[in-house]
């Protein structure tokens, strides 16, 4: 039997996974979660063997965090990643962060059983829009922003300054300049518009 956890902010979604999971005779949903901070502490109670992790969240800690958080962890459960979100900024984060797979919402039923058993197994399972993506991406690679230059990016096209970048993120502003240096440099740019406008055509940005 695999033990899973769901974690999604919306109830309804979370009411509609119980359902369609319940119906697998090999997976049982041992605790469901609306935020990083709730999945934190049900994976410490309940120990599931794959954790279903939507990207956002709302308020509190991201499903990205709480993924690095999970899979940092000794015997951390696996993270199966499903979200409504295919960017190249939203799959290079969570992969990074340790996400055993990344598959999105639209899914069939029958590949979302899939892809948890591979997960509980440690094999990775990739949506196919996602997997060509990624493929798109190995073939004629464009810029690769860190993660932190990913999250000062997005910081950057809600039209955020350095110091409201800086607070958002616990750094300095020093620290803020040196990545925009180099973000600008990555995308060939010299403004924070041309910056942001770079990023969204080369779909580095939700």
């Amino acid at each position: 039997m695999i033990r899973v956890l769901l974690c999604d902010d919306h109830a309804v979604v979370r009411a509609g996974l119980t359902a369609l999971l319940g119906s697998a005779p090999d997976i049982e949903i041992v605790a469901e979660a609306a935020t990083g901070e709730e999945a934190l502490a049900a994976v410490a109670h309940h120990r599931p063997d794959v954790v279903l992790m939507d990207l956002q969240l709302g308020s509190g800690i991201d499903g990205v965090e709480t993924t690095r958080r999970l899979t940092a962890a000794p015997d951390g459960p696996r993270v199966l990643v499903l979200t409504t979100y295919d960017t190249d900024a939203d799959i290079t984060r969570a992969i990074e962060a340790g996400a055993t797979g990344y598959l999105l919402k639209a899914e069939r039923p029958e590949e979302l059983f899939t892809a948890i058993a591979a997960a509980a197994e440690g094999r990775t399972t990739l949506s196919a829009p996602v997997a060509s993506r990624v493929m798109a991406r190995l073939r004629a690679p464009g810029p690769t922003l860190t993660p932190r230059e990913l999250d000062i990016l997005a910081h950057l096209s809600k039209g955020l300054g350095n110091r409201e970048i800086a607070q958002a993120l616990f750094i300095s502003e020093a620290t803020v300049k040196t990545h925009l240096v180099r973000v600008y440099a990555k995308l060939g740019v010299d403004t924070r518009a041309a910056a942001v406008a770079r990023a969204k055509e080369q779909r580095l940005l939700p």
